[in-house]
């Protein structure tokens, strides 16, 4: 008999809501051996969506709230007056044991804040950080930060490794996975002071991957390391600008089709092979944004997403749940506090 899951959804989340949730939710359980979910938003739209998914409703719940989070809500603002939304709710689910993880397209900040005050870190994790995957050229790369730490010291970074490093082996199953700073240059004297100890102390510990070194902004799409750490800043323009190339390349590529008739054939001749590009660098097969480090498996779907996308956002959150994610991270760095080279490094 196969082990249940419970996913907390927040149905209200993002801007499409329900209408995309729903069947998002239902694809994404026809992957998902042993998974039913917890649905938490309006039982009025949600209600007549799900009578649509007859496989879903027999494995779901919904717990009714009229309150939703707004997408313009700061995060002091939504944890004041967002106590009992869909969002909140889901989160509690986790909390009191009753889901196992929680998938919300709604407000990041909103998202993280309440994350962090109901669900705490894990022991031995000073911040939790945003991860999500990349597409390379030689496959996939997780990455973190990406927004959730401005500022990070170097054993907060130590600690992303680990994140990043036992998401990469539990779930991508690569054995000993690569694990690079982010940096100006790859040379030993660059970059801040804490970069610098950082990687003084991944040179020195045993811990899930092995220590590449410092990377430059072009290794992240090479593929150079399997796992990229980077404070929340850096991390975040850097996602920001990844998304901003894409845009404008594919804009270029549509302009310089239908420049003339003869560009317009060379579209028709090559259109199996863009379709395989742009599947490759489908924004929807990666999104996903993980909150790694907290006591619950908590994952955001870009509000934007259609259902394709939040359907990968949930088989995200079900990758970490079934593969046991928090409980390795816990056994990582007890190991890594372990250690006296750790130890000194970092003065505790």
């Amino acid at each position: 008999m196969s082990q249940k899951f419970t996913i907390a959804i927040d149905a209200m989340g993002g801007d499409y809501g329900p209408s995309v949730i729903i069947p998002a939710a239902a694809n994404a359980l026809k992957k998902m051996e042993g998974a039913q979910f917890q649905i938490f938003g309006n039982e009025r739209v949600i209600s007549p969506i799900l009578n649509q998914h007859p496989d879903l409703k027999k494995n779901a719940l919904i717990d009714h709230t009229d309150i939703v989070v707004s997408g313009t809500d700061k995060p002091s603002a939504a944890l004041r007056g967002g106590k009992n939304s869909s969002m909140w709710n889901a989160i509690k689910a986790v909390k009191e044991g009753k889901a196992d993880g929680v998938v919300s397209a709604g407000n990041t900040g909103a998202l993280m804040a309440m994350s962090k005050m109901m669900l705490r870190c894990l022991p031995g994790i000073n911040r939790p950080a945003i991860a999500s995957v990349f597409p390379t050229v030689q496959g996939k790369t997780v990455m973190l930060d990406l927004g959730a730490n401005l500022v990070c010291d170097a054993e907060v970074l130590t600690q992303f490794a680990v994140l990043g490093a036992v998401y990469a082996r539990v779930v991508q199953n690569i054995g000993a996975p690569s694990v690079g700073l982010l940096n100006v240059g790859t040379e030993e004297m660059k970059g801040h002071e804490e970069l610098r100890a950082a990687a003084a102390i991944l040179a020195n510990v045993e811990f899930p991957g092995k220590y590449y070194g410092f990377i430059e902004g072009n290794d992240i799409t090479k593929g150079t390391v399997d796992v990229v750490v980077t404070d929340g800043f850096t991390g975040n323009v850097a996602l920001k600008t990844a998304e901003g190339v894409g845009k404008m390349s594919k804009h270029f590529l549509t302009d310089a089709f239908k420049s003339s008739p003869l560009a317009m054939l060379g579209y028709l001749l090559s259109r199996g092979a863009i379709n395989r590009m742009k599947d490759k660098v489908d924004g929807r097969k990666y999104n996903g944004g993980m909150f790694l480090g907290l006591n619950g498996i908590a994952v955001k779907s870009h509000g934007h997403s259609d259902a394709l996308g939040t359907e990968n956002a949930i088989l995200v959150a079900y990758d970490l749940i079934r593969n046991g994610f928090n409980q390795r991270v816990a056994d990582e760095i007890e190991q890594l506090m372990s250690q006296e080279s750790f130890v000194s490094a970092v003065g505790v």
